[in-house]
């Protein structure tokens, strides 16, 4: 007889995990930008959701069947046996994550009782990182955010306002500070459909430029 599975308790982390019906949904949000510009926005710092997953199976049932063990394939290699485990992958990919249940009874290995499709390709990701955030004037800061999206949209152009009189665009690029001082560097990711989708959303990360 098949394990059968109650719903369990959303993750405490994001993306937020619930297992419904034999089904990994997975969800997250990001800040919308609503003036679509980054002049006169407020641009937060980046959250991103770490990629991870919390899996709660002690409210599964089995009346035909004695104390059960499981065993998690987490889709990278990792495999997690109990009741209830957590895991975090080193990159936002598609997994695909197998339970396995071990009769403690009889020894029987019931392999693949479950399988939950995880993909982190589907959730928002708006940031970016750069080589230094202190620097002298002059000196080249380089700034990427290709690894940015919201989707479900498409043709995502990326802005960039250095807050120093300077705009520009491009996944990555580089820039140098004329003056000293703090600047809030803001990108801006903006796209179109076919799908509904955000004007745009942005975020900002400091960068510290010394004499």
């Amino acid at each position: 007889m098949p394990v059968l599975f109650r719903p369990i308790s959303p993750a405490r982390r994001l993306p937020k995990l619930l297992l419904l019906g034999g089904w990994l949904l997975a969800g997250s949000g990001a800040l919308a930008q609503q003036a679509g510009d980054t002049l006169s926005v407020a641009c937060p710092r980046p959250a991103v959701p770490p990629p991870c997953v919390d899996l709660d199976a002690r409210r599964s049932v089995d009346p035909a069947a004695g104390p059960l063990t499981y065993r998690w394939r987490m889709g990278d290699g990792t495999t997690l046996s109990g009741p209830v485990v957590s895991h975090c992958y080193a990159e936002r990919r598609r997994y695909l994550i197998q339970l396995d249940v071990v009769d403690e009874r009889t020894g029987r290995v019931r392999t693949a009782e479950q399988t939950y499709p995880v993909d982190f390709t589907l959730e928002p990701l708006v940031d970016f990182t750069l080589s230094t955030d202190t620097v002298r004037v002059g000196q080249l800061v380089t700034f990427d955010a290709s690894q940015a999206q919201i989707p479900p949209c498409t043709n995502t152009i990326v802005l960039w306002d250095f807050r120093d009189g300077t705009i520009s665009n491009g996944r990555r690029l580089t820039h140098a500070f004329r003056k000293p001082g703090r600047f809030e560097v803001r990108m801006s990711l903006r796209a179109n459909g076919p799908d509904p989708c955000p004007d745009s959303h942005c975020v900002s990360r400091p960068v510290v430029v010394v004499p």
